[in-house]
């Protein structure tokens, strides 16, 4: 066999880091990281001893890698690939323009491959939310000479960005390096991988700088194989959400993996491994340090996509509730003091019920989620009348008072929530204009709970044990703008009101791009199906009425998941 080639990245090599004066003792992440390089090297590392030896077999047979091998350890043996048709995928589970984009690589002469949460994704038989890509070509390459379209963006970690019909591609490259920190120990052990071919190592080399192991595969289509250097789909099959490389060492690198390992534990159903869970535990309140924006979008891609509850969950579990939605944090704490579930409160309920409407390929705008936690804030600061909720709910769905009025007289079972609701409905149709105008008018000012530093820590002050503020307001001036077009116009004359859609069923692509009266329509029909037992437009055959919601399809909606063991 041809031994590889020393240099197997085609990426020019990283700078070297400037070296801290006699003076001064090197930055704790530079000390910890080398820390850990060292004792992998040492205890881990695959060069042939001069007895020919290599790591030690575990006893009992099996594999010959090291049965307590973290994720991030360099060790060939484990190295796995295998054909994604033995799995499985269908050739019609990927993207079409993601196909066309590996094809045209592949046609200009450079390697590409499907990477990450698609190739996730695929294998756990589940609808990804993007396909990204991964090549040997540069991002000046792309832009200059293959897609001239795309735009490459990112500081951090630069991408081209390529816009095709109904889809956005990510293609990244091979020979890009990350701006933060300096890998080089934990990514160029190449003279430790004699005879390794140059193609699996320079796949090693990207799979050791991704944030978690589930998310460390590659998938070449074209050849139906599916690459695994980090013990990925052993984690899968584990339900674990564990870091490629030490995870206290990940988090210090980039303390937004900490909101992405949320993401994907809380889609997938995933628990954290002990060391990952250590970790967040003791990085958490680094998230602070993240910059406002980047926060928010991470928010989002926690909240849109089917899986706000659990996700709601885990971050209270772990404490990030109190800093991000700390309002939410301090309503649950309330709530939950005697140790109950939390499954009989409202915005439990009311997440829920957003989570079965949404999934990873048909999410929300942020809007919608902040107008529902906008919506709840009011209640629990000035709890309603039951039937004033439904009609404020039905205007928001129907769009106008007439057909409001026909569809409460057709009131099914009354649902009340403690603190939200004032109990058996007490409303008379005759006061419930006005009454609903007075409840439009509180959620416009309970705008200020998400979005106004002030207003959040006024909202705070009526809980006996407040969360410790952090200072942290996710929102925008333009979010705040968004939240109050939705609510425009119902706190004055409902009888001139009307914001008809004129379409049955929820247009995913307008709610995904935060249509006004879209959000409206969809934040109408959450509160409905959490006030309702048993909707009246259920059965009655008025058009105005009727709304026929298509399936989410995505498997986080409900429907049991296959054994991952029948999978691999």
């Amino acid at each position: 066999m041809t031994p590889p080639r020393q240099r197997a990245d085609p990426s020019p090599s990283p700078s070297p880091s400037p070296s801290p004066s006699p003076s001064s003792p090197p930055p704790l992440l530079s000390r910890l990281r080398s820390a850990a390089s060292s004792f992998l090297a040492r205890h881990y590392s695959t060069r042939k001893g001069g007895d020919g030896t290599g790591p030690p077999k575990p006893k009992g047979g099996g594999s010959s890698a090291p049965k307590n091998l973290r994720p991030g350890f360099v060790d060939p043996s484990s190295w796995t690939h295998f054909d994604s048709r033995a799995v499985g995928i269908k050739p019609d589970a990927i993207h079409r323009d993601a196909l066309a984009v590996l094809r045209k690589l592949r046609r200009e002469g450079f390697q590409a491959y499907l990477v990450g949460g698609c190739v996730r994704d695929l294998l756990l038989k589940r609808v990804p939310k993007d396909f990204d890509v991964i090549t040997t070509a540069s991002l000046e390459q792309l832009k200059k000479n293959i897609f001239r379209r795309s735009m490459i963006v990112g500081k951090r970690f630069p991408i081209c960005l390529l816009k095709m019909r109904d889809s956005v591609i990510e293609i990244s490259s091979f020979q890009t390096v990350p701006k933060y920190g300096n890998r080089s120990e934990a990514v160029n052990y190449v003279e430790e991988l004699n005879g390794s071919d140059v193609r699996d190592i320079l796949r090693w080399k990207d799979s050791m700088r991704r944030d978690f192991t589930v998310n460390g595969l590659f998938f070449n289509p074209m050849n139906y194989k599916i690459y695994d250097y980090v013990n990925g789909v052993r984690d899968m099959r584990k339900n674990k959400v564990c870091t490629v490389i030490p995870a206290h060492i990940s988090f210090m690198e980039d303390p937004a993996r900490i909101l992405r390992g949320f993401r994907i534990a809380a889609r997938l159903g995933f628990q954290f491994s002990s060391e990952t869970s250590n970790a967040i535990r003791d990085l958490s309140s680094s998230i602070i340090n993240i910059d406002k924006a980047r926060l928010m979008m991470e928010m989002n891609y926690i909240m849109s996509y089917g899986a706000a509850g659990p996700s709601v969950r885990l971050l209270r579990k772990y404490g990030l509730l109190d800093i991000l939605l700390p309002f939410q944090a301090a309503y649950l704490s309330d709530q939950l003091k005697g140790g109950s579930s939390d499954r009989d409160l409202m915005l439990m309920k009311l997440l829920a019920n957003l989570d079965r409407l949404l999934s990873a390929d048909r999410p929300c705008h942020s809007s919608l989620w902040l107008a529902l936690l906008v919506f709840h804030s009011a209640l629990v600061i000035s709890p309603q009348d039951t039937l004033v909720i439904r009609a404020f709910a039905a205007m928001l769905y129907f769009g106008t008072w007439e057909t409001t009025v026909k569809f409460l007289e057709e009131v099914g079972p009354e649902v009340s929530f403690a603190p939200e609701t004032m109990g058996p409905s007490r409303t008379k149709l005759d006061d419930l204009m006005e009454q609903t105008s007075h409840l439009a008018s509180l959620v416009n000012s309970s705008v200020d709970t998400l979005t106004c530093l002030h207003g959040l820590e006024q909202s705070l002050a009526r809980f006996s044990e407040p969360p410790q503020f952090s200072g942290v307001v996710l929102t925008s001036n333009n979010d705040r703008k968004r939240l109050s077009v939705i609510f425009e116009g119902l706190a004055s004359d409902l009888l001139s009101y009307d914001e008809r859609r004129g379409m049955r069923g929820i247009d995913y692509w307008s709610l995904k791009h935060g249509d006004p009266a879209e959000v409206r329509f969809v934040l109408g029909k959450v509160i409905m199906d959490t006030m309702y037992d048993k909707l009246p437009c259920e059965s009655t055959e008025d058009e105005d009425a009727a709304a026929t919601v298509e399936p989410a399809a995505d498997l986080a909606g409900g429907r049991s998941l296959p054994p991952l063991s029948s999978l691999f």
